[in-house]
C-alpha cells in the first residue's frame, strides 16, 4: 500500500528556493522564517542562480535537522538556523579544499573531460579504473592509450554515437546539449515530470520509540542507525551530514569496487566505513544483521542494481517495517535513461548548463559540482523530515531524488537574490579547519548545516577505508 503524500497550501505563494526545497520536503511553512541568512557576493559566481540553489538546500537541510531536534528535546520551539553563503561556497568545493599531509587532492583524471567530436562536444567520466577500461574498449583502443590518442579517435566520430557506445559498454560519456535539445529529449520530458523530492509511505507500521536528546551540543540524529550504500559525492554528502547530527553511518563497499582514497577522505567523515560482497553468504548475513537493526537505509546506485540483494523499498519495508529509504539516482526513475549510470559532470552536459555556463562552441561549467553537494544536502533533508513525520504518523518511508531533477530546478525555477543586506566572500579560510587521522593531517570544509545548540564539526575523522567491523557502535534508538 502506498500512502500519498499532500503539501500544504502554501505551495501556491512560494517566494524564494528556500520555500522551494522546503515544500518539496513537504515542511510547515511557517518554520521557514527560523533560517537567517548571510548572503555574500562572490560566493559561487556562475551564469545561473547556484549560490541561491545552494544556499536553500543547505538552508532546508538545517531546518529539518533543527524540527527534528526540536521534536526529540521536547524543545517549546524549533531552533533557530543560520546560513552563511561563506560556508556553503567552501562546503560545495570540499573535495577542492581538502588536503593530507599538504597535498592536494586528485579530482578528475585525465580521460575525465570534453572532447570534440565531428559534430560538437561530448563529456566523459573514467576516475574509476573500471569506467576507464569501458570507455576504451568501447573506443577500440589500448588500455594505456594516451589523451592524444583519445582525442584523435573521438574526432571523427558524432557526439550521438560515442554517447551510445560508451554507454552499451558500460562507460561514461555524454553529448552537449543545449537546454532546448534536452527539453526536447524523452529522458528531458521524464526528469520535468518528476518531483524534486519524491516522498511516500508504504504502510502503516507504527512509530519507533524516540528517547529524548541530552548532553550539548544538541545532536538531532544521535543513536540512529544508517547503513550508507553510496559512492562518489551526493549521497556521501547526505550521509555525512547525518554523521556531523550524531548518527552511527556505516559506509558498506564492496572489497571490487575500491574508493578513491582522497573523495574518501572529504566524503566519509564522521562515519565508519567497511566492505562486504554481498555475493558471498558470509557477507550476506552479516549485512542482514546489520539492516536487521538500522533505521535509514541510503543507496546511490542506478535504479534497480540493489534489487537482487532484496533492498528493493517493497522487499525493505517488509523486513524492516518501519525503515526510512533514501535513494539517489542521476537521471531518475522514469524515462529511457532511468537505468544509466551518470555523475553531476555528466548531468551539466546533458541538461543545458554546461551549454548555459559556456556555450556550443566551447562548454563550461559551474563553480562547484553543486548538483551533487545540493541533492545530497537536500537528501539528508528528506531522511530527517520523514523521521519527523514518521515519529508523529509512523509508516516505512521512500525518498527519491535524482541529480537531472535538481538540475532542471537550477535551469528554470531558480531565482537571483533582490533586494537582500549583502557581505563580500573573501576566500574560504574561515570556513577551514584541521584535525589529524589515521590518513595523515587533514585540512577540510567545516559543514555548512548549523542550528542553534547544534555541532559545529564532525566528532570524529575518517578512518582508513573499509577497515571497521561490520557493526553497529554505541547505543542507539530502540527498536
Amino acid at each position: 500500500m502506498v500512502i500519498p503524500y499532500t503539501l500544504h497550501s502554501a505551495v501556491m505563494t512560494l517566494r524564494t528556493d528556500t520555500d522551494v526545497a522546503w515544500a518539496a520536503l513537504g515542511g510547515d511553512p511557517a518554520l521557514v522564517p527560523r533560517i537567517s541568512t548571510v548572503v555574500r557576493d562572490g560566493a559561487l559566481p556562475s551564469r545561473l542562480p547556484v549560490r541561491e540553489v545552494a544556499r536553500a538546500c543547505a538552508g532546508a537541510c538545517a531546518l529539518a535537522a533543527a524540527e527534528w531536534c526540536a521534536l526529540r528535546a521536547g524543545l517549546p520551539a524549533v531552533p533557530e538556523v543560520r546560513i552563511d553563503d561563506g560556508a556553503v561556497a567552501t562546503a560545495f568545493h570540499s573535495e577542492r579544499h581538502l588536503r593530507v599531509d599538504g597535498r592536494e587532492p586528485v579530482t578528475f583524471a585525465p580521460l575525465s573531460r570534453f572532447w570534440r567530436t565531428a559534430d560538437g562536444w561530448v563529456r566523459t567520466h573514467a576516475n574509476y579504473p573500471h569506467h576507464r577500461e569501458r570507455l576504451l574498449g568501447a573506443l577500440g583502443l589500448a588500455a594505456d592509450a594516451p589523451v592524444e590518442t583519445v582525442a584523435a579517435v573521438l574526432a571523427e566520430r558524432s557526439a550521438a554515437e560515442v554517447e551510445e557506445s560508451v554507454y552499451a559498454a558500460g562507460g561514461l560519456a555524454v553529448a552537449l546539449r543545449t537546454p532546448e535539445e534536452w527539453a526536447a529529449h524523452e529522458q528531458g520530458r521524464a526528469v520535468a515530470a518528476y518531483p524534486l523530492v519524491a516522498r511516500e509511505r508504504l504502510d502503516t507500521s507504527p512509530p519507533r520509540p524516540l528517547p529524548p536528546l541530552a548532553g550539548e551540543p544538541l545532536l538531532p540524529a544521535a543513536g540512529l542507525r544508517v547503513l550508507d550504500l553510496t559512492r562518489v559525492i551526493a549521497g556521501p554528502v547526505a550521509t555525512r551530514t547525518l554523521a556531523l547530527l550524531g548518527a552511527d553511518v556505516l559506509r558498506i563497499d564492496s572489497p571490487h569496487l575500491p574508493e578513491i582514497p582522497d573523495q574518501h577522505a572529504d566524503m566519509d567523515i564522521g562515519k565508519r566505513s567497511t566492505v562486504l560482497d554481498l555475493t558471498a553468504p558470509a557477507d550476506r548475513r552479516t549485512f542482514d544483521d546489520l539492516l536487521a537493526r538500522a533505521h535509514v537505509v541510503v543507496t546511490g546506485y542506478r535504479p534497480g542494481a540493489l534489487d537482487r540483494f532484496g533492498l528493493s523499498p517493497e522487499h525493505l519495508a517488509e523486513r524492516r517495517p518501519g525503515l526510512v529509504m533514501a535513494q539517489l539516482s542521476a537521471w531518475g526513475a522514469n524515462g529511457p535513461w532511468g537505468g544509466r549510470r551518470g555523475f553531476d559532470s555528466l548531468v551539466q552536459v546533458a541538461t543545458g548548463i554546461a551549454a548555459t555556463e559556456g556555450s556550443v562552441e566551447r562548454p563550461g561549467a559551474l563553480p562547484a559540482q553543486a548538483l551533487d553537494h545540493g541533492t545530497g544536502y537536500l537528501l539528508a533533508a528528506a531522511v530527517l523530515r520523514s523521521l519527523t513525520e514518521q515519529t508523529e504518523e509512523g509508516g516505512t518511508r521512500v525518498v527519491r531524488l535524482a541529480l537531472a531533477r535538481t538540475a532542471a530546478w537550477l535551469m528554470d525555477g531558480a531565482v537571483r537574490d533582490t533586494g537582500r543586506a549583502r557581505a563580500a566572500y573573501d576566500g574560504p579560510d574561515p570556513w577551514l579547519t584541521e584535525t589529524d587521522s589515521a590518513l595523515g593531517r587533514l585540512r577540510y570544509a567545516l559543514p555548512p548545516v548549523r542550528l542553534a545548540g547544534g555541532p559545529a564539526d564532525w566528532a570524529r575523522p575518517p578512518g582508513r577505508w573499509g577497515q571497521d567491523p561490520a557493526r553497529w557502535a554505541g547505543t542507539s534508538l530502540g527498536g
